[in-house]
């Protein structure tokens, strides 16, 4: 058992990874487009999805790049899992309002890719990838005993 969940948490991490990765890699390369989807989501102020859009990507492709080489996998989940309960929450907000806007997490070109119920439902496939990363990834590296055991 101990084997397949080794399997389960390398695949787990790997496929975080790679989606991680190239979600920052497609933003980072546009952000400009990136703060017009953004701006479409109708929640920041005009300055503030520049903001985002000129660091949002690049946290992302760190948390990839920590997750693909195996280092500090638990603070990278958890800085993923927060931005992904972020992103359910903007296209809640977003689906609730009525907007049928492109969700940006992949194309920030203006053709619409995701309808937010859609991008909703992977990003919930994302949070269950996050958590059995972190969850096995205990099971990997069990922390230290204080008494050396």
């Amino acid at each position: 058992m101990r084997v397949l969940g080794t399997v389960i948490y390398h695949l787990s991490r790997l496929l975080l990874a790679g989606i991680f990765i190239y979600a920052g890699v497609v933003k980072a390369n546009d952000p400009i487009a990136f703060a017009g989807q953004i701006a479409n989501y109708q929640l920041l102020p005009y300055a503030w999805n520049y903001l985002v859009a000129a660091t949002l990507p690049y946290l992302e492709l760190f948390c990839g790049v920590l997750l693909l080489l195996n280092k500090r996998v638990r603070p990278a989940v958890l800085v993923l899992f927060v931005l992904n309960l972020s992103f359910m929450l903007v296209l809640t907000s977003a689906i609730v309002r009525g907007l049928d806007i492109d969700c940006g997490c992949f194309s920030p070109s203006s053709e619409q890719t995701f309808s937010p119920v859609w991008a909703l439902w992977r990003d919930a496939g994302f949070m269950l990838l996050l958590i059995s990363t972190w969850m096995l990834r205990s099971r990997q590296h069990p922390p230290e005993r204080a008494d050396g055991d």
